[in-house]
């Protein structure tokens, strides 16, 4: 990965090529902000919710950073999938991993 001195974001390249590039969009604060959110409206005991609400972070800040891995170089070997990759596929992991973790939230640690 290599700043951008113009722009802020990041160059992803693979072999001397340029793949893609980082934005802030990517780095999923936005999603962990919105996970940490529903875990608070939707309490259980306060050390539920600091401990669920702490690793739900960490886990997903690690899933965000597998998808951009794999989506890098995904777009590197099948460039002509780019668009279907990066604007469905990819997306639903993170989405996906963090519905799977407020439905656990919900029917174990919420209070009814």
């Amino acid at each position: 990965m290599v700043p951008d001195a113009a722009e802020p974001f990041y160059k992803v390249m693979v072999n001397d090529a340029y793949v893609a590039r980082v934005i802030e969009g990517c780095n999923s604060v936005s999603v962990l902000i919105l996970f940490v959110t529903f875990i608070i409206a939707f309490r259980g005991s306060v050390k539920n919710t600091i401990v669920y609400a702490t690793g739900g972070v960490v886990f997903l800040y690690l899933v965000n950073l597998f998808r951009i891995v794999v989506l890098t170089i995904a777009v590197y070997k099948y460039p002509e999938y780019t668009e279907s990759l990066h604007g469905l596929v990819f997306p639903s992991i993170i989405y996906g991993a963090m519905l799977i973790l407020w439905v656990f939230w919900v029917r174990r640690f919420a209070r009814k």
